[in-house]
C-alpha cells in the first residue's frame, strides 16, 4: 500500500538537517538510513511518519497509512503488564482472537523462556523490553514500519533472532530504519538513505554495497572538481593574458575575447561539483610500547557474580603481545564480570598473583566501559581532563576544541552529556594516557558507524593488545584474532564469530 512520496523537502532547527529531498517509498521497499549522529536521521523518520511538518517541499501519503513508530520509553499505561499483554495490547480488539496464536509463535521464536512471559514489562531487561515493543507494533498490523536503533540493548543473539523474523515473518511489511549496525543494515534492508550535511543520498542496495558506491560517487566527484579547477584557472591565465594584449595593442578585440573567457570561467565557478567534506577524526587512540611477549596469564581461574556465584571458569588462558580476544557469552553469562575481574587485576597487580594472575609489571591499561560509568560523571568536562589527568589549563581548552567540545560546554557535567559526546570523552582520555593494553565492553555502543571505522582503523593501526565484549559483528570480525565463548561454565576458544552465530540460531 505506501506509496510515500518527497518533493523538495527541506527541514532544520538553528540549522538545516537535510534539503530539496526528493525520493519515493514504495511497498517492497526496506530502508536503511545511515548518518553521523545528530545528521537528521530521527528527524527525517518523523518527518515520513507525519509527526512533525517540513519547512519547505511536500509529502505525499496515500490517506489512512497506518505508521508502525516504535516507541523508544516504554508507556506508562503498560508498565504493570506481562509480555503476552504488552504484545495483545495493541492487537485491535475485533482481532484479538484470531491474533492470539501469532502472539505465541512470536513468543516462541523470540526463544521467550517462561520464567519471564508471566513477568511484567518494567522488570525486564531492556532487550526484552525492547522486542516486546517492536513485537508489539508489528503485531498491530501497520502499514508500514518505522524503527530507530532496532538493535538498541539487543545482545547479538536476540539481533539474530530479530533479523531473522524480520526476513521471515514480516517479510510483506515495508520498513525503515535507522541504524548504526553494518549487519543488520546488510542483512534487513535493500535500499540506504545516506545524511551528509544537508544532502541525502540515495542507492537501492544494502549497506555494503550503497556504501561502496557512495565512496565511487564521492571519489568521481572529487576528480570531476578538480578537474574543473584546473580548468577554472586555465581560462583565468588565458583571461588575464588577452586583458594584457589587448591593453598593451589597443586591441578591442582581445580585451573582448577575454571577457568572455573570464565569464566562461565565473560560469564553471558558480557550478563546482559538489564534494564531501571529511569531518575531523573524533576517535584517535594512543599506544605506548611493551616489550613483554606475554602480558596476562590466568590459571585455573573462577569468575564469580558479587553474590559469589560461579559464572564459569578459565582453566589457563595466556594473553600476548598483539592479541586481540573477543570475548562472546549469552546476557548473564559473565562476558562483562570477566572484564571487570581484569580491570581490578591490572589495578592490583600483587593481589591478582595470589589468585594465580600474572600481569607484566609494564602494562599501562586503558579502560571503556560500555555505559561510561568508569567517568567521573559529577566532574565538569574541563575540571577532568585539567585534574584526573593532569593535563594543565591552557592544552586542556585546545584539546576539547579540537574534539569538538566548544568553550561554552567545557564547565558541564559529565553527567549531562549525552551519550555519543561521552563516549568521545572516554574515547579523547585514552588517547591522552596511552595505554598498551585495553579492556573495552561494548565500545561501539554510542558511536556511529564512521565512529565504528575509525575505532576499527585505530586499534589495527596500533597492534594493541586488547579483550574486548561486543555486540557488533562486522567490528569483533574485523579486529579479532582470537575468539572465545562462554558456554557450559567454561570459556572455550573458537576458531570463529561464525561458530557462535549459527550456535545462537540453532
Amino acid at each position: 500500500m505506501p506509496h510515500i512520496r518527497f518533493e523538495k523537502v527541506a527541514f532544520g532547527y538553528t540549522d538545516i538537517l537535510f534539503n530539496n529531498v526528493t525520493l519515493s517509498i514504495g511497498d517492497q521497499d526496506r530502508i536503511g538510513i545511515v548518518g553521523n549522529n545528530g545528521s537528521g536521521k530521527s528527524t527525517l523518520l518523523k518527518c515520513i511518519a507525519g509527526l512533525i511538518e517540513p519547512q519547505d517541499g511536500r509529502i505525499f501519503c496515500p490517506k489512512g497509512v497506518k505508521f508502525g513508530f516504535i516507541e523508544q520509553d516504554i508507556p506508562k499505561k503498560i508498565y504493570d503488564m506481562n509480555l503476552y499483554e504488552v504484545i495483545s495490547d495493541a492487537i485491535p480488539t475485533y482481532d484479538k482472537n484470531q491474533m492470539a496464536w501469532k502472539i505465541d509463535l512470536t513468543l516462541d521464536i523470540f526463544k521467550t523462556p517462561q520464567t519471564i512471559r508471566q513477568k511484567s514489562i518494567k522488570e525486564l531487561s531492556g532487550g526484552w523490553q525492547r522486542l516486546a515493543l517492536i513485537a508489539r507494533t508489528v503485531l498491530s498490523q501497520p502499514d508500514i514500519l518505522l524503527l530507530d536503533e532496532p538493535t538498541n540493548h539487543l545482545d547479538v543473539a536476540k539481533i539474530l533472532v530479530l533479523e531473522q523474523w524480520l526476513n521471515e515473518q514480516v517479510y510483506d511489511i515495508p520498513l525503515i530504519s535507522i541504524s548504526h549496525d553494518r549487519s543488520f543494515l546488510a542483512n534487513c534492508t535493500n535500499k540506504t538513505l545516506f545524511l551528509r550535511g544537508a544532502e541525502i543520498r540515495e542507492y537501492n542496495y544494502s549497506y555494503e554495497q550503497a556504501v561502496h558506491l557512495l565512496n565511487e560517487d564521492d571519489s568521481a566527484a572529487i576528480a570531476r572538481r578538480s578537474k574543473e579547477l584546473k580548468e577554472i584557472n586555465r581560462l583565468k591565465r588565458s583571461a588575464h593574458e588577452l586583458r594584457q594584449i589587448g591593453v598593451n595593442n589597443y586591441s578591442s578585440a582581445a580585451l573582448k575575447k577575454s571577457v568572455q573567457i573570464a565569464k566562461r570561467a565565473e560560469g564553471i565557478e558558480t557550478q563546482l561539483s559538489s564534494v564531501p567534506v571529511e569531518e575531523k577524526r573524533s576517535i584517535k587512540l594512543s599506544h605506548s610500547n611493551i616489550y613483554a611477549k606475554k602480558l596476562i596469564g590466568l590459571n585455573n581461574l573462577d569468575i564469580n557474580a558479587p553474590d559469589g556465584t560461579l559464572l564459569f571458569n578459565i582453566p589457563q588462558l595466556d594473553i600476548m603481545h598483539g592479541d586481540r580476544l573477543i570475548i562472546f557469552g549469552a546476557n548473564g553469562s559473565g562476558k562483562s564480570q570477566f572484564l571487570k575481574y581484569l580491570y581490578n587485576a591490572c589495578n592490583h597487580m600483587e593481589e591478582a598473583r595470589l589468585k594465580g594472575t600474572t600481569i607484566t609489571p609494564t602494562l599501562k591499561l586503558g579502560y571503556i566501559d560500555q555505559h561510561m560509568s568508569h567517568l567521573p560523571l559529577e566532574k565538569n568536562l574541563h575540571d577532568y581532563f585539567n585534574h584526573e589527568l593532569s593535563v594543565d589549563n591552557q592544552r586542556t581548552t585546545s584539546i576539547l576544541v579540537s574534539a569538538g567540545f566548544p568553550i561554552a560546554i567545557q564547565r558541564t557535567k559529565l553527567a549531562l552529556l549525552s551519550h555519543g559526546q561521552r563516549a568521545r570523552v572516554a574515547f579523547l582520555a585514552l588517547h591522552l594516557m596511552q595505554p598498551n593494553f585495553y579492556i573495552m565492553d561494548e565500545p561501539t555502543n554510542h558511536l556511529d558507524i564512521a565512529g565504528q571505522e575509525e575505532l576499527e582503523s585505530e586499534i589495527l593501526e596500533h597492534e594493541a593488545a586488547s579483550v574486548i565484549v561486543s555486540h557488533d559483528r562486522i567490528f569483533t570480525q574485523n579486529i579479532g584474532t582470537r575468539f572465545f565463548v562462554i558456554k557450559n561454565k567454561r570459556l572455550i576458544q573458537i576458531d570463529s564469530p561464525d561458530i557462535y552465530y549459527q550456535d545462537m540460531l540453532s
